[in-house]
């Protein structure tokens, strides 16, 4: 049998080459536009996001239940000996719930491991535990490195607005509400205990933008990165900026570039453009 199966759930935002790459297992979160629902990657991005925009309401998402997560690990427990399997923040999201009410069903050595944090920080996570397993490290030891790449993580995103945090309910400690009338563009943060926190408010996506590459200068000093990714939800070209913004500033290339799926994206709607860091 193989070793270890890696795990993790569609918020990371993988693109498909990174999952092929390193053979990893995505269980999809959902999303859905009235009586239609979609698993989070199958509807293309552009048309999600023109779809958000034009909806007269809010779309929903859903986690995945214990029995979808219960036939995975039952399928992966026939070809690996255990499973880690590294999921969306629980300050955020019940998956890691329905995670472990699985996990208690099912005879199977699985590791489950919150990555307090969304889309590219727990890509970073995911990648860390990759090198890790090709390190002929056990699980013992990458559920420990996961750990320290937690500690060692920062992860920003900066909103067109904040009616689509408002409207679906995960402001968690973000203030400022009216920014979305005086035209704010906040910078947020995914902190230690797992919910957006306020970083810090700008008047333009540039500045925004710019806030996020100072702020890793900042979380990095004297420390070395090791991993950058960067992300957006329909802001193409500021994405690119960004891209190119912290590899010139720390003069390495970005582990993945992507685009926020469809169920971050109901939460943060379009105009989103995020980076995560990960420093030792």
């Amino acid at each position: 049998m193989k070793k270890i199966a890696l795990v993790t759930d569609s918020t990371a935002d993988l693109t498909e080459e990174f999952r092929q790459k390193h053979n990893i297992h995505v269980i999809p979160l959902k999303v859905v536009f009235g009586k239609q629902e979609y698993c989070d990657g199958q509807m293309p991005s552009e048309e999600f996001y023109q779809r958000l925009q034009l909806a007269d309401y809010l779309p929903s998402t859903s986690q995945p239940s214990p029995e979808d997560f219960r036939r995975l690990y039952s399928r992966l427990a026939e070809e690996y000996r255990e499973i880690i399997s590294i999921h969306i923040s629980s300050g955020l999201s019940g998956t890691l719930n329905a995670a472990r009410l699985a996990k208690e069903k099912i005879k199977a050595k699985i590791h489950l491991v919150d990555s307090k944090t969304i889309s590219l920080g727990i890509g970073l996570m995911i990648e860390e535990a990759s090198a890790a397993l090709h390190q002929g490290m056990n699980s013992g030891q990458i559920v420990e490195k996961l750990s320290q790449a937690r500690a060692n993580l920062e992860t920003l995103f900066t909103l067109n607005t904040l009616e689509y945090l408002q409207k679906g309910g995960r402001l968690g400690r973000v203030q400022s509400i009216m920014g979305s009338i005086l035209n704010i563009k906040p910078v947020i943060r995914v902190a230690e205990d797992g919910v957006y926190h306020t970083y810090h408010k700008t008047r333009s996506q540039e500045k925004a933008l710019q806030t996020i590459v100072e702020a890793f200068k900042k979380y990095s000093n004297g420390r070395k990165p090791v991993r950058i990714a960067v992300a957006h939800g329909a802001a193409q070209k500021a994405g690119e900026k960004l891209k190119e913004a912290l590899e010139n500033t720390f003069q390495m290339p970005v582990s993945f570039y992507t685009q926020v799926g469809s169920v971050i994206g109901v939460h943060t709607g379009p105009g989103t453009v995020g980076a995560a860091i990960q420093v030792k």
